[in-house]
């Protein structure tokens, strides 16, 4: 009965993104939301110029309305502490959304090229994580121990040194998730996988929360991915990758394993690691490490399509995501 409710809950979020889909993206398009493409970039996608971009939305709408209705529906059957706990999950995700959408409303409607400003924009996701955080510990006291993998042991971390350090984790992550969006359907695809890892760890844990609220952002991914795929009919933006950052490191941070993202999310990881590798060896040389970073665009510069890049990243992350499940 218990995975029948999850199962419902992805096939509704599946069902309502699409429907969502064909509703916003005319929409985006008419308001000439456009993807600027950069110049030094693989020639193969200046012809993406003008897509709609800013389609996280859709994920948005589709989680505030799957959430909203599963609350109620848990509230109706007495389960009230499982429909709360769902809530400060949900305004962290929307929160970071919220961020990137204002950065993609400047820059694509406004026509402000610099966007949110980068203190701006950094000051709102910090001050969302640190509410977030504050929450775990003091609001639902799920303590300060973290699991490390293999090694199948908890430590306890004091406080003084958790909060930052679970603050530290949100903003990696979700950076890592935004510098991973830059080829058709990757970091939705690289994105779903990863949350389905964790999900997975929430049902084993009898986290119904967790099961829950991964079930719908999975639903939801899925659904927006329909649209996403090469060639791709909308791009997500800032709006839908610092959303997908904020699901990852909220459910890690959650089941108290966000250690295990070093390895099922090591594709984000390195993406990460290129640009900071590009940066340091370009200034240190003159020269490039990379023929571009993030990496997947050194692998298109290398030759491969993109179609290719993205079922290799998510075959890796799929492999990775069975590894860490089994070494938890």
């Amino acid at each position: 009965m218990k995975m029948r409710v999850e199962t419902s809950m992805l096939i509704i979020a599946f069902i309502t993104a699409i429907i969502l889909g064909f509703i916003i993206i005319p929409i985006l398009k008419k308001l000439k939301v456009g993807q600027i493409e950069r110049d030094d970039g693989p020639q193969s996608h200046l012809k993406k110029q003008g897509t709609p971009t800013m389609g996280g939305i859709i994920m948005i709408v589709t989680m505030i309305l799957m959430v909203t209705g599963s609350y109620i529906f848990l509230s109706l059957q007495g389960e009230n502490e499982t429909a709360n706990r769902l809530i400060p999950m949900l305004i962290l995700t929307i929160g970071f959304g919220l961020i990137g959408f204002i950065d993609d409303f400047k820059k694509l409607v406004l026509k402000n090229t610099k966007g949110l400003k980068p203190s701006y924009k950094m000051l709102g996701l910090l001050m969302i994580s640190v509410i977030y955080v504050v929450y775990l510990v003091q609001g639902l006291h799920i303590g300060t121990d973290t699991y490390i993998p293999i090694l199948k042991i908890y430590i306890n971390i004091p406080i003084y040194l958790y909060i930052p350090y679970a603050i530290l984790v949100i903003l990696a992550t979700t950076n890592a998730i935004n510098l991973t969006d830059g080829i058709d359907g990757l970091s939705s695809s690289v994105s779903a996988i990863i949350i389905t890892g964790l999900t997975v760890i929430g049902i084993m844990a009898g986290m119904k929360e967790i099961s829950i609220f991964g079930s719908i952002v999975i639903g939801a991914t899925l659904g927006f991915l329909m649209f996403n795929l090469h060639p791709a009919k909308v791009f997500m933006g800032d709006t839908g990758s610092l959303l997908l950052g904020g699901v990852v490191s909220a459910i890690a941070l959650y089941i108290k394993m966000p250690l295990l993202l070093l390895i099922i999310a090591l594709i984000p990881v390195l993406e990460t690691l290129s640009v900071m590798i590009q940066v340091a060896y370009f200034k240190k040389t003159g020269k490039r490490f990379f023929k571009m970073a993030p990496l997947h665009h050194h692998f298109e510069l290398q030759g491969w399509k993109e179609s290719k890049v993205v079922i290799v990243f998510s075959l890796i992350t799929l492999c990775l995501c069975v590894i860490g499940l089994k070494i938890i």
